[in-house]
């Protein structure tokens, strides 16, 4: 049965404000800071990327901040008009999927840890962790693009839950994901804890790097940011459109917006190429030795 406000195209005196799905109209000085932070990340991580040779990492976080930006310009629609529902679709399509590719880069960086301070200590062979976490977060991120894709065209309110309930699926698949992947780097982290006086010359050193400790801290704060969004978002889709965290627009700039530019900053600002270098050094040998794994999504690299 069609909704009293299923005709309203633009903000009148029947058709409120307060009757949109946010009930409010985006916050444009907030909208415009975060597509200008996402911009400038965007920016500085495909020159990183180049830089550095860092190709799949600078791919995923390149893409990621895209999606940012794109999304909160949707925002920026919305604020001019609420019930502009290009501007709906926008934002929740690539807000909804953005952050997946910033997980992504975290899940990389897993492997190439291993790698350099000692594979012995893994649960599992190096490789399995990209084939493993990027097939799981290409998944949800599939999940979430369809289900964001389905809610934003919808038509009917079912159709519209439908697509809110992938979404959700999706968001909780990546939450699962981040939770198993935390528990294998932690079990890593303490095998290599005990064996601290045996790790080699090269390892030990690396470990006492300024600059690792900076990307290892980086590294952790974009993960903790990234499931605290995560979570944030799973709480939100449950509750229905229009439930009242979704029309909370301080939760959502603190709980979407603030974290995932923390974890961006930390992406950006310690980024591996510069700050964990063995990255690259790990691929090169592998390459002069005709080693390299095809099934590794990084390419090849030069050492620095």
């Amino acid at each position: 049965m069609p909704g009293p406000y299923d005709d309203c195209l633009e903000v009148t005196d029947f058709c409120v404000v307060e009757a949109t799905t946010y009930g409010y109209r985006p916050n444009l000085a907030v909208t415009i800071f975060f597509i200008a932070i996402f911009g400038v990340c965007m920016g500085l991580q495909l020159l990183q990327g180049i830089r550095w040779r860092t190709w799949f990492y600078g791919s995923v976080m390149t893409l990621g901040c895209l999606g940012e930006v794109v999304g909160y310009a949707g925002r920026i629609i919305m604020n001019n008009n609420p019930w502009d529902s290009v501007g709906f679709q926008i934002q929740i399509c690539c807000l909804i999927i953005a952050p997946s590719f910033f997980a992504a880069a975290v899940y990389l960086t897993l492997k190439h840890i291993v790698l350099a301070f000692g594979p012995e200590y893994s649960r599992l062979p190096p490789k399995w962790y990209t084939w493993i976490f990027i097939s799981c977060d290409l998944l949800s991120l599939i999940m979430q693009g369809a289900g964001g894709g389905i809610a934003a065209s919808a038509e009917g309110e079912s159709t519209q839950d439908i697509g809110s309930n992938l979404m959700l699926a999706g968001i909780v698949w990546q939450v699962i994901t981040l939770l198993i992947f935390a528990a294998l780097a932690a079990d890593f982290v303490f095998r290599t804890s005990r064996a601290r006086s045996n790790l080699p010359l090269a390892a030990s050193e690396l470990l006492r790097s300024t600059k690792f400790r900076l990307f290892a801290i980086g590294l952790v704060t974009a993960y903790v940011t990234i499931t605290i969004r995560c979570t944030y978002r799973i709480a939100e889709l449950a509750g229905g459109w229009g439930n009242k965290i979704m029309q909370n627009e301080v939760e959502f700039i603190i709980l979407e917006g603030v974290v995932i530019v923390i974890a961006v900053l930390c992406q950006t600002a310690f980024h591996p190429g510069y700050c964990f270098p063995q990255m690259q050094l790990q691929h090169g040998a592998a390459a002069a030795k005709g080693e390299k794994n095809i099934s590794d999504p990084e390419m090849t690299h030069t050492s620095v």
